[in-house]
Parts: C-alpha cells; structure tokens; sequence
C-alpha cells in the first residue's frame, strides 16, 4: 500500500472554513474523511507529497490519519504533526498524531508517543520520521493539518 503523507494550513472566517482551506491546500477536496488510528500495514511504502484529489472522487471515502490544530486567538499559534516508525523488513509499523500550539510541543508529543509505543512491542522499528506544520493567528481563525492518506473508495 502506498501512503502519502501531505500538510496545509488555512485561515477562514471560521473554525470551519479555515479547517476546509488547510484541507483544500494540503490537495484533499470534496472527500467524506474516514479517521483511522495507528497501524501501518505490512508491505507500506510512505511518501511525503501533496495529494491530488481526483475530480472523479468528489463524494468519496477518503481513509486518512489526521492531526488538526485550530486558533482563533491573534498572536496564538496552531501546529499539527504525524509521526512514524516502520519496520524494515516488512514495511508495517506505527503512525501518531499529535497537535498544540507549538512547533516543540508536536515534535516532542510525537517523540515520546513513539518511544512508548515501539518499547511496548516485540518489533524491530526503524527511525522515527515526522512531518510539522504551523500557522499564525493574525486575525480570522487558523487551522494546520497533516494527514496520511491511505486510499479513496467509493460508497
């Protein structure tokens, strides 16, 4: 199975809109989300890259793992990550997501929920790798997201 991992950020005139455009500028448009959790099948290759919707998909099942960050006070930051380890051998392994208002905070949530998770299993797991990003409230509501893309179905 191949994963895209892909990131946006949007503001909007509500939590909402702002929560649409940062999908919208991570290449995720029109799809129903279906939220999944931390397991990444055997056999998965993980690429980092902007997602591009397919005009015939609008209305589709998107699977995907998500971290969303929402600010609405100016001045005040949102940030979103995933994180990720795979097993070499058999390209299975674990996704975390994780969200706050600061860069450190994500990279740290991210780190420490991998080194619990890989130290409470019989795997040998390769690398954490992570994909961040941020935005600034100036004044409309933000939003930062970073999704993993599993695979789009139809209903």
């Amino acid at each position: 199975m191949n994963i895209t991992i892909c990131s946006g950020t949007g503001t909007g005139p509500n939590e909402l809109t702002a929560f649409d455009t940062a999908l919208l500028n991570a290449g995720i448009i029109d799809y129903n989300l279906i939220y999944l959790s931390s397991s990444i099948p055997a056999g998965s290759t993980i690429e980092r890259k902007q997602f591009h919707a397919l005009p015939d998909e609008i209305g589709h099942k998107l699977y995907v793992v998500i971290a969303k960050q929402i600010e609405t006070v100016p001045g005040n930051s949102a940030w979103a990550g995933i994180g990720w380890t795979q097993e070499k051998a058999r390209g299975r392994g674990l996704f975390v997501e994780h969200h706050g208002k600061s860069q450190l905070q994500v990279q740290n949530d991210i780190q420490t929920s991998l080194g619990f998770m890989k130290k409470n299993r019989q795997i040998n797991y390769g690398d954490n790798n992570e994909m961040l990003i941020g935005i600034e409230c100036v004044e409309q509501p933000v939003c930062a997201v970073v999704l993993a893309v599993f695979k789009s179905q139809r209903w």
